[in-house]
């Protein structure tokens, strides 16, 4: 496994951009779901990053890293259009239509089913 010393590069000199450890970042710098959190979304690039090691990880010894944007510059999301909201509830139904019976579910159907649970199960309703 790497060392944490490694990873400390405020500078920016071994990572290209300045690198902090985990909850070490500066104040005003935010990752995009604490952004999200917040109702806001980035603008522009990334200024920064944080980077941990994890037992997560597929590769041991890789750490992970978040990127870091500006709080200050970050604004609320665009508002969706009538279409836009249309066309999402359209797939969001699409998804949560079984392809075998046809019944909308109140959840969305497993890909690897490919099927409700009750016509994956090869359970038919009652007619």
């Amino acid at each position: 496994m790497g060392r944490l010393a490694d990873l400390w590069d405020p500078e920016g000199e071994r990572h290209d951009v300045p690198t902090y450890l985990w909850k070490l970042a500066p104040e005003g710098l935010a990752t995009r779901d604490q952004l999200v959190a917040k109702g806001l979304r980035p603008r522009g690039p990334a200024v920064a990053q944080v980077m941990w090691f994890s037992n997560k990880t597929t590769t041991p010894g890789v750490p992970r890293f978040a990127r870091l944007y500006p709080i200050d510059r970050a604004t609320p999301p665009k508002p969706r259009s009538p279409g836009q909201i249309a066309s999402l509830a359209a797939a969001m139904r699409a998804r949560r239509t079984c392809p075998e019976c046809g019944e909308v579910k109140p959840y969305c159907i497993a890909t690897s089913l490919k099927a409700c649970a009750p016509c994956a199960d090869g359970f038919t309703a009652a007619a």
